[in-house]
């Protein structure tokens, strides 16, 4: 027991380097995933890597992740670019046969002397014309949905690039140091500074991921707002029937709806960054197995408590 407490005064009393307990056997702990072993630590390799879809988790030793990363990004280019391209010519395909009668009746209404002919070619035109405005609908829905789907895409890219960063970062500057939570909370301030400064760089990139895909997909909902407002007043000035003009009304309500979800997901996500901020900074530490701290005597006064974890 002396030897104990002689070796534990005599490591309390010399220098620390900074981040490092002393101890090589704790120090070459493996705590978490980062202190995966690697030969592979070029900062300029990492990066380059990570302009393919999990490129710097596989060029870092981190298969798994890099190969989730590698197919929601090749999923998400495939609907972009392939699945939404031939669901946007289905469409076109679809109402090719409706716009030729819209215009056939058109001419035919242009060409009609009698008024008995004239109110049933117009009719059938009105049928067809709606018929039209809805496949327009759905193309603008697509569409809609292709940039938000696109605004993911690039999100998940950057998510990957930050967390390779990341995982260099952290097999090569590994700390227990104990953070600032003022400081931490301040960062936080500008959304992701505040999980950089603790070194979570793969927290901060899913960060920057959900802010880029909630804002465009802010803005896209937006646009279907209005395009949808400026077709329910224009079948109200034609006096359309109310079937019509309920299903517009209808895509309003959903695509406001839309909006704002994706407006509170934003300030949720806001200040759940300022919080998971403060927390890491609290626990930055918890790997260091030596912890001081002043605590208060039962019978008053003060007592400082040093403990080391083995």
């Amino acid at each position: 027991m002396m030897a104990l407490l002689l070796s534990v005064s005599a490591f309390a009393g010399s220098p620390l380097q900074k981040g490092v307990t002393g101890v090589e056997a704790i120090d070459t702990l493996k705590v978490n995933e980062w202190d995966i072993p690697t030969e592979h630590n070029s900062l300029l390799a990492t990066m380059l890597f990570s302009i393919l879809p999990g490129g710097g988790q596989y060029y870092t030793g981190h298969y798994v992740r890099g190969g989730f990363i590698t197919a929601i990004e090749l999923g998400l280019v495939y609907e972009v670019f392939f699945n939404k391209s031939y669901q946007y010519d289905r469409v076109l395909e679809q109402a090719k046969p409706f716009q030729d009668s819209v215009s056939h009746y058109t001419k035919l209404i242009m060409d009609t002397p009698s008024r008995d002919s004239l109110l049933v070619y117009q009719n059938r035109r009105l049928d067809y014309l709606n018929r039209v405005r809805f496949y327009s609908d759905k193309k603008m829905e697509q569409e809609d949905l292709r940039k938000a789907e696109m605004a993911w895409l690039y999100g998940v890219q950057v998510y990957g690039m930050f967390d390779a960063f990341g995982i260099w970062y952290n097999n090569n500057h590994r700390s227990v140091e104990l953070r600032s939570m003022k400081k931490a909370l301040l960062w936080g301030l500008i959304p992701g500074f505040g999980q950089m400064y603790n070194g979570e760089f793969g927290k901060a990139g899913l960060l920057y991921m959900s802010f880029i895909g909630a804002s465009v997909s802010v803005w896209t909902s937006q646009n279907m707002v209005n395009y949808y407002l400026d077709r329910k007043h224009l079948l109200a000035a034609e006096a359309s029937n109310d079937t019509e003009l309920d299903r517009v009304t209808e895509r309003v309500t959903y695509y406001r709806k839309n909006r704002n979800q994706y407006i509170w997901a934003t300030a949720l996500l806001y200040l759940y960054s300022l919080g998971d901020a403060v927390v890491d900074a609290l626990l930055s530490d918890f790997d260091n197995p030596i912890h001081m701290a002043l605590a208060p005597r039962l019978d008053g006064g003060a007592q400082a408590v040093f403990t080391f974890d083995f």
